[in-house]
């Protein structure tokens, strides 16, 4: 045997090797871009929906995209003193007070009717709501929740006027809901607005009111948030005298209670009221000191959860 023969059979079994591994590596980097590229294919999660946006069914005056679960009933007493501004004499509007006693029912998780009656004009209201879309994540997701409303207000104040009929006496808000969830802290609604008035001052005044709205929600620890809501009129439908509704709020949960503590320079607690009828102006100290309180009652449970 040649004496150089193994050193060429050693070199050859190298070179052998060598192009193995470089023919194995492109193979396995090949196969790891396939398996990530079916990765990406695959859908990301199932599609989950986005609960809890706020807490209530309230903002603060206006309504929420919230309704409550199918057979609960919620009693809800809103409270409004008078103006902080109207001095000691009426212990800043601790003497003046109005108020609205309400029920609301959930006929199914996206249906819910609701009746009120308010001290001011002596008011009957009555509303529905439809749950329209729901935020969600994942394959199908949705990037807002989106709540349809309409309602109508009955002025029941004695009047000994021929003419003034009980059409006269309605009123017709209609709203759509528009809400997102950001981040577990972070909730922001748009409410896009008319208010319908059946009767006005003069033929000055428009019969339709138009108005955006604009609120939301910042949570600050489990059971407490801080909320805010506005209402933009639009100013050649805007009623003569009427300022844009402010309102700053702040929310407390206690079990089956959800106290709401807020400011406002608005005495009314239904649209017809606090979007087409605030005279107060909030940076002047018109300002309506109130709250609500919401309690739940579950009525009839679902189907799934009846023993």
């Amino acid at each position: 045997m040649h004496p150089t023969f193994p050193l060429y059979r050693g070199r050859l079994a190298s070179l052998l090797v060598l192009l193995l591994t470089a023919w194995a590596g492109p193979a396995w980097a090949q196969d790891d871009l396939l398996g990530q590229l079916e990765t990406q294919a695959t859908p990301t999660a199932a599609t989950e929906v986005v609960a809890a946006t706020f807490k209530s069914t309230r903002l603060i005056n206006g309504h929420t995209v919230e309704t409550p679960g199918q057979g609960t009933m919620v009693f809800l007493i809103s409270h409004r003193f008078g103006t902080l501004n109207s001095g000691a004499y009426n212990f800043f509007g601790l003497d003046q007070a109005s108020i609205r006693l309400g029920l609301e029912y959930a006929l199914t998780d996206k249906l819910e009717i609701g009746i009120g009656r308010s001290s001011l004009e002596k008011t009957l209201d009555g509303f529905v709501k439809y749950r329209a879309l729901r935020q969600s994540t994942g394959r199908r997701a949705m990037p807002v929740s989106v709540t349809l409303f309409a309602s109508s207000a009955l002025n029941t104040l004695r009047d000994d006027r021929s003419w003034y009929t009980t059409s006269h006496r309605m009123n017709y808000s209609y709203q759509a809901l528009i809400a997102r969830k950001f981040n577990p802290s972070l909730s922001v609604q748009l409410m896009p607005t008319l208010i319908h008035r059946n009767l006005v001052e003069d033929r000055t005044q428009s019969n339709d009111v138009y108005a955006v709205g604009i609120g939301g929600r910042h949570k600050l620890t489990k059971r407490t948030s801080l909320n805010a809501e506005y209402y933009y009129l639009v100013p050649r439908t805007a009623p003569t005298g009427v300022r844009n509704a402010l309102a700053l709020g702040f929310d407390i949960e206690t079990g089956g209670h959800i106290f709401q503590l807020h400011v406002t320079n608005s005495q009314g607690m239904i649209e017809k009221f606090f979007v087409a009828n605030t005279r107060g102006n909030f940076f002047k100290g018109d300002l309506y000191f109130g709250f609500n309180v919401n309690r739940n009652f579950t009525i009839r449970p679902k189907e799934g959860f009846r023993k």
